[in-house]
């Protein structure tokens, strides 16, 4: 199976996703692209480094220069590429899919994904599948073994970062990076803020011990850590370490929505002015709540990263993200950052002399709910109608897929971007509240 989105291509390696194809992607990805050099990136799944050679390899033979980075967060990749005159990049990632799956994310000479537009005409570029020569003159290819050191020293010195506050606390952080490509950049830039750093699932060999995605359920092991050591503080991130949640010091997982939000209100707490932030439709609404009260307001878009970075732009908001743990800080680059997150998160806890849990119930408190369904023969369309009928007193947005809202609940229904599923999100004051909405959701199936 393959699966082109905004998001990029995602594919099963043995039976899909081979060599042959990341050749034609790379054809295509240098067709798009203007003339200038590429950096390329991977995380740590063992499929990675054979993907990652065929890309390069395909670049060079067309008589483009590779800068290789390796094992790396992707958004160190997306910084380096917009800390430079790069043409673009490449990060061979599957994200938070299972070990079987990789991927290919797509970086503009900008920093930031492939806008729609550019999704459309390089899998159009992939499908005609053009002969082409190799160059006169092959590329070059060039290790680069400094590319986390240098954005983790541009992530300490952000102007909405307090080094000194953070470092005067002395914070003791378990990392758990699920043996993915945060295992060497996070514990480094906790060390760079000061933090007494113990290791989790840091040895970057690709053995996910836990699910990949950084969901509570899969903080077990990371919880029982933070309790042993009497940590101040538990971080756990995806594969390609874009995405960061939260454990407090009692060994409760925060959910990853409250990343941003912890993000935002030290920013805020830094800032003192009014400011727009933009996030997704799937955002929780403590964001809303809390850009309220500072008289800040928030902007939703589509949900991808793309959109919400487009959005950001379009209204020159300096912060944005994803409720899934995805901070995205113009000042640093223009993408979710795990290492921008950990920082600001680390900022707002050494505001003021309390625990992360006491930070954590002082903020706005919903809880979200998340289901899907497999698309099997399903009528989205029909199902829509359905909802819709369902819930008559709610207001509708279709910007995409179903989102229905009221004052202090939500539903949104789409289908995903990465997965040949419909994803069911629900948001209320209470866990049952918002389990009832997704209930009623699941009859219209």
């Amino acid at each position: 199976m393959i699966i082109r989105s905004i998001s990029g291509v995602r594919g099963i390696i043995d039976s899909h996703l081979t060599t042959k194809v990341i050749e034609d992607y790379a054809k295509a990805f240098h067709l798009h692209l203007k003339s200038g050099l590429v950096f390329i990136g991977r995380d740590s799944r063992p499929s990675g480094e054979d993907l990652l050679d065929s890309f390069a390899s395909e670049l060079v033979r067309l008589g483009r220069d590779v800068i290789i980075c390796g094992i790396a967060p992707t958004p160190t990749v997306q910084f380096m590429v917009e800390r430079s005159e790069a043409a673009g990049g490449i990060i061979i990632t599957a994200s938070h899919n299972p070990i079987e799956w990789n991927g290919i994310k797509f970086v503009r000479s900008d920093g930031t994904f492939f806008h729609p537009n550019d999704c459309e005409q390089l899998f159009e570029l992939f499908d005609k599948n053009k002969l082409l020569d190799d160059a006169k003159t092959p590329g070059m290819v060039f290790p680069d073994q400094n590319s986390i050191l240098k954005h983790s020293i541009n992530t300490v010195e952000l102007s909405c970062i307090n080094l000194k506050a953070i470092k005067e606390r002395h914070f003791k952080v378990v990392i758990d990076a699920v043996n993915g490509a945060g295992s060497e950049a996070l514990p480094l830039l906790l060390e760079y803020l000061g933090c007494e750093v113990i290791k989790l699932y840091c040895d970057g060999n690709g053995e996910f011990k836990r699910g990949a995605e950084p969901l509570p359920e899969n903080l077990i092991d990371l919880s029982k850590v933070v309790l042993d050591n009497n940590a101040d503080v538990g971080f756990a991130v995806d594969p390609d370490a874009d995405r960061l949640a939260v454990v407090d010091e009692r060994g409760k997982p925060l959910g990853e929505e409250y990343t941003l939000v912890l993000a935002v209100e030290g920013y805020i707490n830094n800032r003192r002015k009014e400011e727009i932030f933009v996030t997704n439709l799937s955002t929780s609404l403590a964001l809303d709540k809390l850009a309220e009260k500072y008289n800040c307001s928030v902007e939703r878009s589509a949900v991808g990263e793309i959109n919400v970075v487009q959005k950001m732009l379009a209204l020159n908001s300096k912060l944005g993200g994803e409720g899934n743990g995805g901070v995205i800080l113009k000042e640093s680059h223009l993408g979710r950052d795990s290492l921008v997150g950990a920082a600001m998160v680390l900022n707002r806890m050494a505001q003021e002399k309390t625990e992360i849990s006491r930070i954590h119930s002082s903020l706005p408190q919903f809880f979200i709910v998340k289901d899907k369904i497999i698309l099997d023969g399903v009528d989205k369309e029909i199902v829509e109608k359905k909802v819709k009928k369902i819930f008559k007193d709610a207001k509708i947005n279709s910007a995409d897929g179903l989102k229905l809202t009221w004052n202090d609940s939500w539903i949104h229904i789409r289908a995903s971007n990465t997965e040949p599923i419909m994803r069911i999100y629900a948001e209320a004051p209470s866990k049952k509240a918002a389990e009832k909405l997704i209930e009623q959701v699941k009859t219209c199936f």
